[in-house]
């Protein structure tokens, strides 16, 4: 486990290099700091497990970053954003969409690519439902943990 003094370091490193995220482990716990801006840091440690879960569970990002012109997600089954990139919804610009509103996904379903630091990410869905709607913009930044896609 980080102590305080190691925590104030890594935000003053983060400042000084303009980071946005860091995220470490050690011991078995996580510790993730994520600053919006010029905002004060937000950090979240999360203690290691008492028993190992038969699935990792996913860590919850503190305060996800939505894009300033995106709307808010509907309700229902949201899928996140790994990544920080952009976001596409087809292969190419004359190809048609990985998913539309209204289609079944499953959880090995591509929904999208993401492109980070010029490598094209294929994105699964990793869960199963009916797309309720694409909340992320074709071509625009999305920032980790920010909602592409709502299913139903």
């Amino acid at each position: 486990m980080m102590n305080i003094e190691d925590i104030k370091t890594i935000v003053k490193l983060m400042g000084e290099y303009q980071l946005t995220e860091f995220s470490a482990e050690a011991d078995g716990s996580t510790i993730k700091i994520r600053r919006e801006g010029n905002s004060v840091p937000a950090v979240q440690m999360i203690p290691a497990p008492v028993a190992v879960p038969a699935a990792p569970a996913a860590i919850p990002a503190a305060a996800p970053a939505a894009a300033p012109a995106a709307a808010p997600a509907a309700a229902g089954i949201n899928i996140e954003s790994p990544l920080v990139g952009t976001f596409y919804t087809a292969p190419s610009p004359d190809s048609s969409p990985f998913v539309q509103v209204g289609d079944r996904v499953t959880p090995d379903t591509v929904i999208c690519i993401i492109e980070a630091m010029k490598v094209m990410n294929e994105i699964k869905a990793e869960k199963s439902g009916v797309v309720k709607e694409i909340v992320a913009q074709n071509g625009q930044p999305v920032e980790y943990g920010q909602v592409l896609i709502v299913l139903e």
